[in-house]
């Protein structure tokens, strides 16, 4: 049975205290989720400059940095599902990227996708396929897994019909890097998500899951609403069809992730109305 999660990064408003965090790991918990994934970045005191950025993207991050997470998550019964990373911490020092996996039970660690990067670039995915190798056989010495999380940005074409994402899947090695696949990304990019879980197969060992559609908020001056997240079961993505593909693909963890349009502004009453729907699937 795979683990429900929440993916910290959905809670940053919701974890600026001690002890608002316990009450939010206690809702999670209580919601019906197993576990919740960390960000590395969230864990650890970051700078004014971050935390201002987040912000003004919409996704604040918040002051949990300043927190003792190993006693939270003790605390909270709540399991950890992986670690978010990024590929130059691994580069730099993979035994502190493992040990820091280690500390929190977790034996996977996932990039988050490269930023500032060209992906409609085929030298620069080529050579990104190399270092993900590289960086997975590192941190396999140590006994922990690498996986890729994919935005809509891999969508981008870059050799004749074939997309950033299929050079990353051709060219790095089973044995060093798997994915984490963000089904919401992918359809929010126009791809078929079932297609590429189909495609991924046995190498999807977590998904990312989210729901897609419209909310009316307040009086429209046309008929078209904006889509944006939703919380799950509410929308308009074919969620039971990539359950069962992710089933059988026999994903470890099922992981939610949103960053905006929660239900009533609040991220965690978004957190356990989708609950629901998991408990209901999973």
């Amino acid at each position: 049975m795979a683990m429900k999660a929440v993916q910290q990064f959905m809670l940053g408003t919701a974890l600026n205290s001690a002890a608002q965090a316990r009450q939010t790991l206690g809702a999670i918990k209580a919601a019906g989720y197993d576990g919740i994934e960390l960000c590395s970045f969230m864990i650890h005191p970051t700078g004014l400059a971050v935390r201002l950025l987040t912000k003004a993207a919409g996704m604040p991050t918040g002051n949990g940095g300043k927190l003792d997470w190993h006693a939270l998550i003790r605390e909270s019964g709540l399991s950890v599902a992986s670690l978010h990373t990024d590929l130059g911490a691994v580069e730099r020092d993979a035994a502190a990227v493992a040990r820091e996996c280690e500390g929190f039970d977790t034996g996977i660690a996932v990039i988050t996708g490269m930023y500032r990067f060209a992906y409609g670039d085929a030298a620069a995915v080529h050579e990104l396929a190399a270092r993900l190798n590289r960086a997975g056989a590192a941190l396999a010495k140590h006994g922990v897994r690498l996986l890729y999380h994919n935005h809509n940005c891999e969508l981008q074409r870059v050799e004749d019909e074939k997309r950033a994402y299929d050079l990353l899947i051709d060219e790095t090695d089973p044995a060093a890097v798997n994915f984490e696949f963000d089904s919401y990304w992918f359809a929010e990019g126009g791809a078929n998500a079932a297609d590429w879980m189909r495609r991924l197969g046995a190498r999807m060992k977590l998904w990312h899951i989210n729901d897609r559609g419209a909310r009316l908020a307040g009086a429209a001056m046309t008929p078209i609403l904006k889509t944006d997240s939703m919380e799950l079961g509410t929308g308009n993505l074919p969620l039971e069809q990539w359950a069962a593909l992710a089933a059988g693909n026999g994903v470890e963890a099922v992981i939610l992730e949103s960053h905006r349009n929660w239900l009533e502004r609040s991220p965690i009453k978004s957190m356990q109305r989708s609950a629901e729907w998991l408990n209901r699937h999973f």
